[in-house]
């Protein structure tokens, strides 16, 4: 090994940059969610930080990029030492690297015949599942391979995750690895909200994952929908399995999603075809993947190639490099939002991308402009985030001339010619105007969509005439239009006019949840409308509602609460609901919405701790067939609160109110039924 003064003075202060900036990158990836490059660019000076180590060993330092496996965990949640490591994959962007990782793996099994199995990489959050007597007990994220953060009550809010395995799962205490992800379609409907919000958009899917599960309320967490795929067991339940492939067939008959799409390979070559099939068919996947991962799938032959301190020897991970071009970046125009949000967004010259021609791309926000010091003029280098949106990634600077223009925010909307602010604790910028056209054609393109009032006929060029001729002010005069008005129109003949009419008046008998939902109240999205629609008979009564006691409602938090009370408390509102009423647009619960009436009709029930035979969403069901409402916290309002094992804060709070608190046993006698021996599955 080399010694500490033979290692040249360019190369120790090459080397300690290159492990400061990746331990910075390492938080903003990991602890902070908030990447600043590539994962091709972060490859790159890891890369050449080992190439240095390699070469001067002296230079190998503990806080080493090199050293470590992942981020630390994040202040808030309780730490969880992994049983075994979490260890990260070696990652290659060639079949040169992965024929010669394929060389290695045949010179240490001599002889023997090896086949492998490939399995989509997600790009998403690694968890860690314990699983007890079959039933669900711990999530936690992978941290720095050895110590992670306990995720799991956020976990558990999964919709794909099954709390309580199928009977033939071992009984015996077993852990599973896998991954947290957004789809993408949740994705971009998470960061339109963002935007609208004017908060920070995530950079892409597993960013958007790695801040859903860091939420310290679950109740958030909730109401994104996050899936999972599991791909691994722990060694001692994976010693009875054998082969990689028979893991997975074997997670998916316990009840455990498994990405159905992988693939048994008897050698490389027919690797290499399944690699070149996902190159193009990953755009049609309706998650994002970033490669394949490569497994040795016969485990006995995993278990005697082993592992580095890092990474398994026994598999890899295949990158697709990031598809990027290279195009003129015009000019840099203004939208502004329904929530008066104004965006910059890139026009740029037309240039094919992954499959789609680019012309426009969103900058997000003023920030995000500034940071990359991009102009207009500007060559710029574009990618889809996610395989998603097209975003500019920054300027070339070396081809710059001196006559790009820089950016900055217009001072008066662009839209209505407001003055545009802004506020303190939002990094966007906002025009306040209510009767800015902008935001009017946003609000009613929102009022008009399938999921909302679904008025079939009312597009965004129609939707663009009505409010610049000024035929409607907000989507209340909607209603008033006559075919006469429309006839008009560009694009508008007599019969397309006379739809529109129809498709106005069936529109008035849509159930209240919808109608909830296409008011455009900040934060409240369909399913949200159907929540508030099951507890109200009326929109009154839900205008009317005090933040603390829409608080009582399962799946409404703090923040949603506090949305749905600042929008009806502004005159506007109370405007355009009086529009509504009169044109007979149906604003009360229909006879399918009602909450269930019953014994428990009025009461609220709040359940904390673990339950010993019912699942969660079992006991909410028994709840609300009898009239009930559960809840998420504890209030005065709270009439029971059911506590089992493990009951924190909500259980000395209900003592504190003096709320009545039940057993499991005491709450099933209630309801009218027995304690069973044990949970049933799902």
């Amino acid at each position: 090994m080399a010694s500490k003064t033979s290692v040249p003075e360019t190369a120790r202060r090459e080397a300690e940059g290159l492990r400061r900036e990746l331990n910075r990158h390492n938080r903003l990836y990991y602890v902070l969610a908030e990447p600043e490059i590539s994962d091709a660019e972060y490859d790159r000076l890891y890369r050449r930080l080992q190439e240095l180590e390699a070469r001067y060993p002296a230079l190998i330092a503990p806080d080493s990029p090199t050293q470590r496996v992942g981020g630390e965990p994040v202040d808030g949640f309780a730490p969880v030492r992994h049983a075994e490591p979490m260890l990260s994959l070696d990652n290659t962007y060639s079949i040169e690297d992965l024929s010669e990782w394929d060389e290695r793996v045949r010179k240490a099994l001599p002889g023997e015949p090896v086949a492998y199995t490939v399995e989509l990489k997600i790009d998403g959050v690694a968890v860690a599942l314990a699983y007890r007597n079959r039933r669900f007990t711990l999530g936690s994220t992978r941290g720095d391979g050895v110590i992670g953060d306990d995720i799991t009550r956020n976990v558990r809010t999964l919709r794909s995750l099954p709390l309580t395995l199928e009977p033939q799962a071992p009984a015996q205490d077993v852990s599973v690895r896998g991954e947290v992800f957004l789809p993408k379609k949740a994705f971009q409907e998470l960061n339109r909200e963002k935007e609208e919000a004017g908060e920070k958009v995530f950079a892409n899917p597993r960013n958007a994952a790695a801040g859903s599960l860091k939420l310290l309320d679950p109740v958030q967490t909730a109401q994104r929908p996050l899936a999972l795929f599991v791909y691994a067991v722990d060694e001692k339940t994976g010693a009875r399995l054998k082969t990689q492939s028979g893991v997975l067939d074997s997670l998916a008959a316990w009840g455990l999603p498994v990405n159905p799409h992988r693939a048994r390979c008897q050698d490389l070559e027919a690797v290499k075809r399944f690699l070149q099939t996902w190159e193009s068919r990953r755009h049609q996947l309706p998650f994002e993947i970033d490669g394949l991962v490569v497994k040795v799938d016969d485990l006995d032959q995993q278990k005697r190639l082993g592992a580095t301190s890092k990474s398994p020897r026994w598999s890899i991970a295949y990158k697709y490099a990031a598809e990027q071009a290279k195009t003129r970046l015009l000019t840099i125009k203004i939208q502004v939002g329904r929530t008066g949000v104004l965006t910059p967004v890139a026009e740029l010259e037309p240039v094919f991308l992954a499959g789609t021609t680019v012309s426009r791309a969103s900058l997000h926000n003023e920030e995000d402009v500034t940071r990359k010091d991009i102009r207009e003029g500007d060559l710029v280098v574009i990618e889809k985030a996610g395989e998603i949106i097209p975003q500019v990634v920054g300027p070339v600077t070396e081809a710059r001339t001196g006559q790009e223009r820089k950016f900055q925010m217009p001072s008066a909307c662009p839209a209505c010619g407001s003055e545009t602010v802004k506020l303190e604790d939002e990094v966007a910028w906002r025009c306040l105007n209510p009767a800015c056209p902008a935001q009017l054609k946003g609000t009613i393109r929102h009022f008009a969509q399938r999921g909302a009032m679904d008025i079939e006929g009312l597009g965004e060029a129609l939707v663009d005439q009505l409010v610049e001729k000024q035929l409607v002010r907000d989507y209340g005069d909607l209603y008033c239009l006559t075919a006469d008005q429309l006839v008009p129109l560009e694009r508008m003949a007599e019969k397309s006019a006379e739809n529109l009419v129809a498709a106005l008046q069936a529109s008035k008998q849509r159930p209240l949840g919808r109608l909830i939902y296409a008011l455009g109240i900040p934060l409240v999205g369909e399913h949200a409308g159907e929540v508030l629609a099951a507890y109200y008979p009326g929109l009154s009564a839900l205008a009317d509602a005090q933040p603390e006691v829409l608080q009582e409602i399962h799946e409404i938090g703090p923040k949603v609460a506090a949305s749905i009370h600042a929008f009806f408390s502004r005159p506007e509102t109370r405007a355009v609901v009086a529009k509504l009423e009169k044109a007979g647009v149906n604003l009360r619960q229909l006879p399918e919405e009602k909450a269930v009436q019953g014994e428990f009709s009025g009461k609220i029930f709040v359940f904390t701790g673990e339950l010993e035979t019912l699942t969660r969403s079992q006991a909410e069901a028994r709840v609300k067939s009898k009239g009930g409402r559960p809840a998420g916290s504890v209030s005065k309002n709270t009439d029971y609160v059911v506590a089992g094992p493990g009951a924190g804060s909500k259980l000395d709070k209900a003592k504190k109110l003096g709320i009545p608190v039940l057993s499991e046993k005491e709450f099933l006698k209630l309801v009218g039924e027995k304690k069973t021996a044990s949970r049933p599955s799902r």
